[in-house]
């Protein structure tokens, strides 16, 4: 079976994919190999990327990330503005707790993590700025995932719902009483679902017109985890933050 020609765009698409946390730094014959490309168009497309500043060549000739492409991310109303306009208020998390602080969007069935506080003597986690995760496995994606469509929900539930631990929520029944719990109560409780030792506090964060945009997180360790004491500390943090974005409780309805 001869196979479908890639168009130019997805050519491009595939260069820049070649990339990521993994591989931030790559030879031309690693691009080329991990795009799915000849050395000569992967050369060809390389060259265009980099005169652009999509990507920047090293004195050692390994090629990274460009800052254009950073400047693009800028714009990104999910991204650097949102971070920005959440800073203070997860800095006022951070000095409450000590612990780590999260903010991430969803994106399609994961979550997207756009701001990570380190604390002090946090337990440690495998977050990262830009990292992702399924929604079931984390705090952050349970709160997302509770207010998105029933019929995004059930979907999702559907599964397949990958494990990281014994105690990751893999069962759809017993997701979708944590996602009403989650919508009963306000703020989601992760404990042990990506790693057997943490805990997370999350709480939704929500727009100018009262849909949830984003969501907040404390982690700590499971093992001395105090979660009364943690939830109106995220709660504060999440509406903080919601009302910097421009949401008025009294004034919008409260959206799935």
């Amino acid at each position: 079976m001869t196979a479908i020609a890639r168009s130019a765009p997805d050519r491009l698409l595939a260069v820049l994919a070649a990339f990521d946390h993994g591989h931030p730094a790559l030879s031309l014959t690693d691009i080329s190999r991990r795009a799915g490309l000849t050395l000569t168009t992967a050369h060809r497309l390389v060259g265009a990327l980099t005169a652009w500043g999509a990507l920047e060549r090293d004195a050692d000739g390994f090629y990274h990330v460009g800052l254009r492409l950073w400047e693009l991310a800028a714009l990104a109303p999910r991204g650097l503005a949102l971070r920005q306009i959440a800073l203070p208020y997860l800095e006022d998390l951070y000095e409450a707790t000590h612990e780590n602080v999260q903010l991430a969007v969803r994106d399609g069935a994961e979550v997207v993590y756009i701001e990570w506080l380190s604390g002090r003597s946090a337990v440690g986690v495998h977050i990262r700025v830009g990292a992702r995760w399924p929604l079931h496995a984390t705090g952050v994606g349970l709160a997302l995932l509770a207010h998105e469509t029933p019929g995004f929900q059930e979907e999702y539930c559907a599964g397949p719902l990958a494990a990281f631990t014994p105690y990751t929520l893999t069962d759809p029944a017993r997701l979708r009483r944590s996602l009403a719990e989650v919508r009963r109560t306000g703020v989601a409780v992760s404990s042990r679902q990506v790693t057997d030792d943490a805990l997370s506090v999350a709480a939704p964060v929500r727009g100018a017109a009262g849909r949830v945009a984003a969501a907040v997180s404390v982690v700590v360790p499971q093992a001395d985890a105090e979660v009364p004491a943690l939830v109106p500390a995220v709660r504060l943090a999440a509406r903080g933050i919601s009302r910097a974005l421009g949401w008025r409780p009294e004034r919008t309805d409260q959206a799935v």
